[in-house]
């Protein structure tokens, strides 16, 4: 790979995780939320957690305000090997033109292409961290825990057990709905972002390369996001959470199909959107701060770059 390939892979790394180190605290928040009443219909389970506020409180009145930031360290990395999977590829067809058409100007289709595969990539990558970030995350005291609680005490007592017990493959359970969530999350996420930045230099609005234009195309494409990918979101978390047999096998779902029906049978429509709210909260400025710090990222090093080369 060229040092620019490596260099686009650095920035969108390093941008989402100054992303995920702010809004770590909603991601635990959304995870509880996502466990709480497990293929129980409403009204036959305790309800822990009434809203995001209240997660908030609950939580760390329970389990220490430290607990807000569960999972924290895998958090990071997988926003790392992930994100920076995810943008390097993206923005490398960028780059080599296939986000635009014959006339070269950008292609919608092309683009919702383009990050859907790059988000293909960059689930696989960062499948282990985030399954251990949601059992970190999951993790509670008895009076407010919900879903299965796995016993690890770290990230890396977590892999170590993980590896030990299941090897390589156990460490990449649950990647296909991973790959879901992240491929129609990414696709939603660069295609509105590239389309809504398009747009807004048209109108002429904002000066050029000005932050308002990167800030505003990031607030729209987090709404797309939320909604495409929150049910794949809350498929990927039970699966990824549910207790294993020593096999390996989980032994509430499946797979995604079986995830997919017994949600829909127990919980009705809405459990594919328990935690929307701080899904939402959490997503909306995520996808702001990693947009605006990987795209004001980009232009540094492209104009350090093209310094250099001029001297």
């Amino acid at each position: 790979m060229s040092s620019n390939g490596v260099a686009e892979f650095m920035l969108g790394g390093l941008a989402t995780c100054g992303a995920g180190f702010f809004t770590n605290p909603l991601e635990v928040v959304k995870t509880r939320m996502q466990l709480q009443g497990e293929l129980q219909a409403h009204g036959q389970y305790s309800i822990h957690y009434r809203n995001a506020f209240h997660a908030f409180v609950t939580i760390a009145r329970n389990d220490g305000i430290l607990a807000l930031q569960s999972g924290l360290v895998p958090a990071i990395w997988y926003q790392f090997f992930m994100n920076g999977t995810r943008l390097g590829t993206y923005q490398i067809q960028d780059n080599l033109g296939l986000t635009k058409d014959e006339n070269g100007n950008h292609s919608f289709p092309r683009s919702v292409i383009a990050g859907a595969l790059a988000g293909c990539v960059g689930a696989v990558v960062g499948s282990p961290f985030y399954m251990v970030k949601t059992h970190l995350q999951a993790k509670a005291n008895k009076e407010i825990a919900v879903g299965h609680q796995h016993p690890h005490e770290s990230m890396s007592h977590a892999i170590k057990t993980i590896y030990k017990d299941h090897g390589a493959v156990g460490l990449w359970r649950g990647v296909t709905a991973a790959v879901m969530r992240v491929t129609v999350g990414s696709a939603a996420q660069l295609s509105t972002f590239s389309e809504a930045k398009t747009m807004i230099d048209s109108t002429q609005v904002f000066k050029p390369n000005s932050f308002m234009t990167t800030f505003s195309a990031s607030m729209v494409s987090g709404i797309f996001v939320t909604v495409f990918m929150t049910p794949f979101d809350v498929i990927s978390t039970r699966l990824y959470n549910q207790p294993v047999s020593v096999t390996g096998k989980g032994t509430i779902y499946s797979g995604v199909l079986d995830c997919f029906l017994k949600i829909f049978k127990l919980e009705g429509i809405w459990g594919f959107y328990k935690g929307w709210v701080p899904s939402y909260l959490r997503l909306g400025p995520h996808t702001t701060i990693s947009l605006v710090l990987w795209d004001e990222a980009r232009k540094i090093y492209i104009a350090r770059t093209n310094a250099e080369v001029k001297s």
